[in-house]
């Protein structure tokens, strides 16, 4: 018997981790997805990390709450979290709830998150001694 699709997938790419989710996720789930990102963080010593949620077509509220959870256990382990895909109806329903505010920073897309974590890269290195 097949294991069936994966819920979520963690890639690697260079000090990035790219996790991607593909369908919704009870909350069991994004807790064991929380759990295996922030292990991976240190694992790969990770710097940047991306969230890709455009297969979401709803975000309720725990998962906008592990999100942010995510992303403040992200930098305390010295990770910048981008959240990158969020669809057009579902940023207007974390706004008529209250939900807006995510604690990462946000990306329309992959590419774009990217950049970000690159510009940030090199912000750093500027302000180095």
């Amino acid at each position: 018997m097949s294991a069936g699709p994966a819920l979520v997938s963690i890639l690697r790419q260079g000090d990035t981790l790219v996790a991607s989710i593909h369908t919704a996720l009870d909350d069991s789930e994004m807790i064991r997805f929380q759990n295996d990102l922030v292990h991976q963080i240190g694992e790969h010593r990770a710097r940047g990390v991306i969230i890709d949620v455009a297969a979401l077509d709803v975000l309720d509220s725990f998962g906008s709450r592990t999100l942010r959870t995510i992303a403040e256990m992200a930098r305390l382990r010295g990770a910048t979290t981008v959240i990158v895909g969020i669809q057009p109806d579902v940023a207007y329903a974390m706004v008529q709830l209250g939900m807006g505010r995510m604690g990462a920073h946000t990306a329309l897309d992959l590419e774009e998150g990217l950049a970000y974590l690159s510009s940030m890269r090199n912000r750093r290195r500027r302000a180095a001694p």
